[in-house]
Order: structure tokens, then sequence, then C-alpha cells
């Protein structure tokens, strides 16, 4: 089990490092420059340019925060092909009775890919971590009813 790991492909690892440089440069620069433009308009309790661009500061801020702690954890490439669930696996695994095929670990290394994400922080993802296929486990869904999953396969994801 990986704890605080996310498992990105060298293409997400780049797409992200690059996204942060932006936000970080450019972005940054662009969004204090009218923040500075806005604030020399004068009474800032009506100005909705300068709320704007103070709020999509803040946005700006968050997802510098969140990319520099993701990339702070990443390993790149691919987890090992054991047949033991952790994040970077595309698992099959049959729930409540219905076959599903999932990527344990984050919405970023999916990337364009049309597959469902579970974080391994979630209430299937923690129940499943570290399972080995042909293993069987369960997990108490949101609604407290308790759902039995059996893990069919378990393979690194490759992008």
């Amino acid at each position: 089990m990986t704890e605080n790991v996310t498992w990105l492909t060298q293409e997400a690892h780049d797409r992200l490092q690059s996204e942060l440089e932006r936000l970080s440069g450019p972005a940054r620069t662009e969004i204090a420059e009218r923040i500075a433009a806005a604030r020399d308009e004068g009474d800032l309790k009506e100005n909705g340019g300068y709320h704007a661009a103070r709020e999509e500061q803040g946005k700006n801020e968050a997802r510098i925060r969140e990319l520099t702690e993701k990339l702070r954890h990443v390993q790149v490439g691919k987890p090992a092909d054991d047949g033991t669930v952790e994040a970077g696996m595309v698992v099959v695994a049959e729930v409540a009775g219905d076959e599903m095929t999932f990527l344990m670990g984050s919405r970023e290394i999916a990337g364009t890919t049309d597959l469902d994400v579970y974080s391994p922080t979630s209430p299937l993802g923690a129940a499943i971590d570290g399972k080995k296929v042909g293993e069987s486990t369960s997990y108490t869904a949101p609604n407290g009813r308790e759902i039995p999953v059996e893990i069919r396969s378990a393979k690194p994801f490759s992008g």
C-alpha cells in the first residue's frame, strides 16, 4: 500500500508540471496586474472587477498548492504488475454483483480516458487497497449498506 503516493504517467506528470509553472508564473502575474488596475479605480466596496480578480487569485493559489502537494508525492511510471490493488492500477471487481472496471488513484493520472476513478481514501478504495486478485472484502456505503467486493483483476494503468 502506498499512502499519499500519486502514480502518474510521464505525460501526466509533464502536463501537471507545465500547469504549475503557468499558474505560478504568467497567470499569477496577470491576476496581480488586474487586481492593481482595479484597485486604482477607487472604491473597492463596489468594484466588481477587483472582487472577481481577488476570487480568481484565491482559486489560482489553491490550485498551485494542490499541484505542489500532488507533485511532491508523485511516482512517475507504473506500480508493479503483481495483482495487488493500489494507486495506479486498473481494477476489475465485482461490486454488489455488478462487474466494474475503474482506475484506483486520482483524476490526474486518468488524463483523457473515460475510466471511472476511485481514490484510495474513498470507501471502496480504502476497502480494496492492498487486496490481491481473487480476494473478497466489503465496505460500508454512505447509506449504511454493506457492499461485497471481489477483486477480479488489477493491472497497471498505461495511459
